[in-house]
């Protein structure tokens, strides 16, 4: 019963920084485009919770924040594509991801939204970063290891240089 109290999150990191750089393109589809990221984990903020038996409340927003903070154990993140594959409306980007003080590939599908506007995602395992999944109700709620991490890019609000 405890499990259906539980909510599904969707969490956003306000305060991020990323480079683009595009080359030049090779052959294949494939480019010399590089991708790096630098995320700041205490911006983490609780955007929406579906599912559970209530909605979400304030308190619950601010319980949650605390409870990442003592999970998480250190206040950046990174990603670092080491492949680019375009394809029609998207592609793969492969790269790192290093958080905790761990680095471990992931494989990001993208699509382009609109001219300049890129979606995407790619699940990531918790434990991999040395990430115990939370648990409460003794083991009653449980969330799962496998996280998405998704992120929309729009090119045209990006900073030149």
């Amino acid at each position: 019963m405890a499990a259906r109290a539980g909510h599904d999150l969707t969490l956003e990191i306000t305060r991020w920084s990323a480079r683009i750089s595009i080359p030049g393109e090779d052959a294949g589809g494939a480019t010399a485009a590089a991708v790096t990221a630098e995320l700041d984990l205490g911006s983490l903020e609780v955007r929406e919770g579906s599912g559970g038996v209530k909605p979400l409340t304030d308190s619950d927003r601010r319980d949650i924040k605390k409870t990442m903070s003592g999970i998480i154990r250190d206040a950046t993140a990174s990603f670092a594509s080491t492949r680019i594959v375009r394809s029609d409306g998207g592609g793969t980007v492969e790269g790192t991801v290093t958080l905790n003080g761990k680095t471990e590939p992931v494989r990001l599908q993208v699509t382009e939204a609109a001219p300049g506007r890129y979606q995407g995602s790619g699940p990531v395992q918790q434990s991999a970063f040395g990430i115990k999944p939370y648990t409460g109700f003794f083991g009653a709620l449980k969330l799962r290891d496998e996280v998405t991490i998704e992120f929309d890019v729009d090119l045209a609000r990006a900073e030149p240089g």
